[in-house]
């Protein structure tokens, strides 16, 4: 029977911790395996290591079952993660096991099953005798602690704040000493909540008293139901064995994994995995815990289904359990739930069987968030959260109802997942702290406890008394427990907090499933290799590759917003592929507004120009361009004057579609604006414009401020004598130009000069050819200045004869990013033979500087520049001492080089490998393979 293939969610679900995970994704692609098949019975691969054999990972799904031959210490280890990340991905080759695979299942097979240790029968005596000397020392202590817990009232809670934590953690202390370490810990979680907020000492109060409760409820344990005993020595300490609880009776069942929850305390890790049976409707509770250093045990992955038994924990509403057998797993559906009233009955339910009790799970159907912070259900009952605007749930379902569990405490709702429009959904864990804190307890009761039962005795009024400790510090507490678990347990709902409307639908189709996959993985934090110096360019290559009738899968909607918000450049891009449901996402957070500009284009209509955003606006007037230039100019021109100085700046970028001489008077007068982003928008236009007054500014400036040197001995030459300051004429043709460091002033303006006048200047007054210009000496080091102004010229104008002629001389001299952005310009206007000769001899004449230069490359490498690259990397890996250097060469070319590459790339990896290179020169060839074959399957799942 074939495998069910796990989703990736359910691969990472396994790694011990955040690093794993990471190191696992880094892992899942083919590069990193030597070789990697499945079968009916389980995975197998052998990952590429630090030494000369291969690490030999086999991996048994339905277990989960797994061996790796690395000596990590985490189990699992990164590269079963990373073999599980790459069959849940993209699934593995159907092929037979290699002898070390079959014969690892077969030791299993073979194995016998653990069978009950045989050990000696206990002393009845001796073991009554433990538990006598225990019960003893817990006695004290919890009678110490009811003599604290009166003191705290009787002197007052109002110098909590000042006295710090130290008085809770001595009374924790000698509750550890005592053997109780459940009341010890809920006493050491007090000292966090003076001073801690809003009605700080009415849930101090409220805390103290469900402790003196407890400390009550010890001292007449006899006298207690069973079950509720059974509780209160559960919340004091006492252990129960697992040996105990396994042999107590199991609750057969479809479990399925709700969700899990990771929390850090004292150095110790505990994982709380929730799972509901399908047929029961009972919750269950899986605790794991991990102390520092340690890797979390493997437990059920959320989204999945166990038919197994469980036993449950003694208690008077048993929720925590062991999981027995498991005769089965699969994919899990979505649970059967019900409506905020139901959720909040569940946990009066629980709070009145387990007063003690803070988080009850909960699964609500129908759901959708508020744009105040809350679940809303179909009856408009609604529940606050604990967490940060779900943007994860928002982006799934789309404001359409969906099926949530979550758990529900005494501050809200924190969720665990979800399923929206089909699909499981996992939560972050974005704990925010719930939300405004209201008060659970009478005035008088906690007036009382802050000035103290001695200067102002309680006598009960509004909360009865309970026990048989009137007008005591003892009944005050007993009463603030009682008062608390009632307003917790018959907290009502909240009403008035309406719905977001629902996202409209996408008029797109969706990515293919792998490549919905492959988004995921890229905007994942660690997702892919190459790690973070990669993902923002692989994202940005990606993105310029997903085709226009396409659209983005919701659920990477939040990351992939937030990526825009950090990188402007990818903004178009964004909008193109975010569709209907990211725009409608984006109109919810200030930060993804800019999504409703860059986006506007595709839905804005004929009145956009006076209705719509800015967005909307420049794309009408585009639009309106590409029709009837004259009519888009005019149009602007009519309005011109009344837009902010921003508009004005975004609406004259629109007049670049169809640029002609009749805009140049209109952006003449655009250059006397009062707002120098205006005038500089306006330059920009009319440096690109032939034969505009402003390019025959420049060319006059250009014949005034160089000559053609002509020398009877020597060389001709060329002299250029520029102003050494800006003049107020040169300000209005937006020249203020920055010197760069190491260049004189008079230098960039001769730059900037030279670069807006255009070519045309120097065939028409000086008769040079690109070839003889570029080829005459310049007097006073402004050759520089006078090389970058051609280049930006060349690129602008797309002139393959003055390109020619730059690049030999552009290759010569030191380079900086911006001239690497420009030589590339202009490698791209030439005949590709002639580039491809140029880069090659470059890269093998100086790798260092020709490395930088390849990253600043976003278009088609010329034939044979990737083979010459590839055989300088390789001569670095097998004679270069200094590893870092070959490692930034692989980084830097890993994302500009063609994806065609990555079987050579892999190739070469393997000659390395069997040739014995070192791990620390293998490992970045190895990455760059990786990397490569990252690309090229991303490419290949977009077509």
């Amino acid at each position: 029977m074939p495998l069910e293939r796990w989703s990736p969610a359910q691969a990472l679900a396994l790694a011990p911790d955040a690093s794993s995970q990471r190191a696992g994704r880094a892992l899942s692609g083919p590069a990193a395996w030597v070789s990697a098949g499945a079968d009916d019975e389980g995975l197998w691969g052998e990952a590429r290591g630090s030494g000369r054999n291969p690490y030999q990972v086999c991996v048994d799904p339905a277990g989960p079952a797994y061996r790796c031959s690395c000596p990590s210490r985490k189990f699992p280890c990164k590269h079963v993660v990373g073999l599980l990340l790459r069959w849940s991905d993209a699934g593995l080759p159907e092929a037979a096991a290699p002898p070390w695979a079959r014969e690892w299942r077969e030791r299993r097979a073979a194995a016998p099953k653990p069978a009950a240790k045989a050990a000696a029968a206990p002393d009845p005596a001796a073991v009554a005798k433990r538990a006598e000397r225990r019960a003893e020392r817990v006695a004290g202590g919890m009678a110490e602690l009811r003599r604290w817990l009166d003191d705290q009232v009787r002197h007052g809670l109002a110098a909590a704040e000042q006295t710090g934590p130290r008085p809770y953690e001595a009374m924790a202390a000698r509750l550890v000493d005592a053997q109780a370490p459940g009341a010890a810990g809920a006493v050491r979680r007090l000292a966090r909540l003076p001073g801690s907020g809003a009605h700080w000492a009415d849930r101090l109060l409220g805390e103290l008293g469900l402790l003196r409760l407890l400390a009550a409820g010890h001292e007449r344990l006899e006298q207690l139901p069973g079950d509720l005993a059974a509780t209160v020595r559960t919340r004091i300490g006492f252990p129960v064995a697992s040996e105990d609880v396994l042999a107590g009776p199991a609750v057969h069942d479809r479990w399925q994994v709700l969700g899990r929850t990771e929390i850090i305390d004292d150095a110790l890790t505990t994982r709380r995995t929730w799972l509901r049976g399908a047929g029961t409707g009972r919750f269950a509770l899986i605790l794991s815990f991990a102390a520092p250093g340690r890797s979390l045990p493997t437990d059920p992955p959320p989204g999945t289904e166990l038919t197994a038994g469980l036993h449950y924990h003694p208690g008077a509403w048993p929720q925590r359990a062991l999981l027995g057998a498991v005769e089965a797993t699969g994919a899990m559906t979505a649970p059967a739930g019900g409506s905020v009233a139901d959720a909040l009955r569940e946990r009066a339910a629980a709070l009145a069987a387990d007063p003690w009790r803070d988080l009850v799970p909960v699964v609500l159907a129908g759901v959708v968030p508020t744009a105040d912070g809350h679940l809303a259900d179909a009856a408009g009952d609604a529940l606050p959260l604990v967490t940060d605007t779900p943007w994860w749930l928002l982006a799934a379902a789309g404001g359409h109802p969906a099926t949530v569990a979550a758990e529900l405490g005494r501050d809200g709702l924190r969720p665990l997942s979800a399923w929206a429009e089909g699909a499981f959904v996992t939560a972050p864990d974005t704990y925010a702290g719930g939300g405004p804190r209201t008060a659970e307890l009478p005035p008088e009761l906690l007036s009382a406890a802050l000035v103290g039962t001695d200067r102002r005795p309680w006598p009960g009024g509004a909360v009865p008394h309970v026990g048989s400790h009137p007008g005591t510090p003892a009944g005050l507490l007993e009463a603030a427990a009682a008062a608390a678990v009632h307003a917790r347990a018959g907290r009502p709902a909240g009403t008035g907090h309406p719905a977001v409307a629902p996202a409209p639908a996408e008029t797109t189709r969706p990515l293919p499933p792998a490549a919905a996959a492959r988004a995921a993985r890229i905007l994942a934090d660690g997702g892919i290799p190459g790690g973070g110096h990669a993902q923002g360019e692989i994202l940005a290559e990606w993105l310029a590759a997903v085709p226009a009738d396409r659209h983005v899968p919701p659920g990477v909607l939040p990351a992939l917003l937030d990526a825009g918000r950090r990188a402007t450049a990818l903004r178009p891009d964004i909008a193109r592929v975010a569709g209907r449901r990211g725009r409608w996402l984006a109109a919810q957070s200030p930060a993804w507004a800019y999504l409703l500009d860059e986006a506007a284009a595709a839905g804005a209509g004929d009145d956009a120009w006076l209705t719509g955003t800015v967005g909307e606006r420049a794309a009408h007037l585009e639009r309106l361009r590409r029709r009837d230039p004259a009519a888009g100019r005019e149009l602007l021109a009519a309005h011109f004057a009344a837009e902010s100085a921003h508009d004005r700046a975004r609406f004259l970028e629109a007049l670049a579609t169809g640029l002609s001489l009749a805009d140049d008077a209109f952006l003449e007068d655009a250059l006397d604006d009062r707002r120098r982003e205006v005038r500089q928008a306006a330059a920009d236009l009319l440096r690109t414009l032939p034969g505009s007054g402003y390019q025959h500014r420049m060319a006059a400036r250009v014949a005034a401020w160089v000559r053609v040197e002509r020398r009877l001995l020597g060389r001709d030459r060329l002299v250029a004598e520029p102003p050494a300051a800006v003049g107020p004429d040169l300000r209005r043709d937006g020249v203020e130009p920055r010197a760069p460091r190491g260049t004189s002033p008079s230098a960039a303006l001769l730059t900037d000069v030279v670069g807006a006048a255009g070519l045309a200047v120097w065939a028409d007054r000086f008769r040079l050819t690109p070839q003889a210009a570029v080829a005459l000496p310049v007097l006073d080091d402004l050759g520089p200045a006078l090389l970058h102004g051609w280049a930006v010229a060349a690129a602008r104008e797309r002139d393959a004869a003055w390109a020619g002629a730059l690049v030999p001389a552009l290759l010569e001299r030191p380079r900086d990013a911006a001239d690497r952005q420009l030589l590339w310009a202009l490698f791209e206007l030439l005949p590709p033979d002639r580039a491809a000769e140029l880069a090659a001899a470059e890269f093998r004449r100086d790798p260092s500087l020709s490395g930088d230069l390849l990253t600043a490359y976003r278009g088609r490498w010329p034939a044979g520049l990737a083979e010459a690259v590839l055989r300088v990397v390789e001569g670095r890996a097998r004679t270069d001492e200094q590893a870092w250097q070959l490692g930034h060469l692989c980084r830097q070319v890993a994302t500009t080089m063609p994806p065609a590459a990555h079987t050579a790339a892999r190739a070469l990896a393997d000659r390395l490998a069997t040739a014995g290179v070192g791990d620390a020169r293998l490992r970045p060839v190895a990455q760059l393979a990786a990397v490569l074959t990252f690309r090229h399957d991303m490419h290949e799942e977009l077509r």
